[in-house]
């Protein structure tokens, strides 16, 4: 898993699985603090499990408590797909923009 940033962006390279939970956790809480308002791009992402998908949800919830905004950009249909299916679309706020 890569890590890029761009301004408030962060962006994801690679496969997003519980192996690569921490580094992006801990990313993605500096990005928030150090900007409020975060896109965490999907794009470039091969893979990803429900575990990589429970910590954006709660990074999601968190925000929202700290008056905070995230939302993640790029989430091809495997990753829609098993946001329906894990229930975790309800929690997070996807960009409206097409993958």
């Amino acid at each position: 898993m890569d890590i890029t940033t761009d301004g408030p962006t962060l962006a994801l390279h690679g496969d997003f699985d519980v192996r690569s939970t921490f580094r992006v956790r801990t990313a993605l809480y500096d990005h928030l603090d150090a900007h409020g308002q975060v896109v965490v791009d999907l794009t470039d992402v091969d893979t990803v499990d429900v575990t990589a998908l429970k910590v954006l949800a709660f990074a999601t919830r968190q925000a929202s408590i700290e008056g905070h905004h995230l939302v993640l950009r790029g989430a091809g249909p495997a990753v829609r797909r098993l946001l329906h299916l894990s229930h975790l679309i309800r929690v997070v706020d996807l960009d409206r923009v097409t993958a």
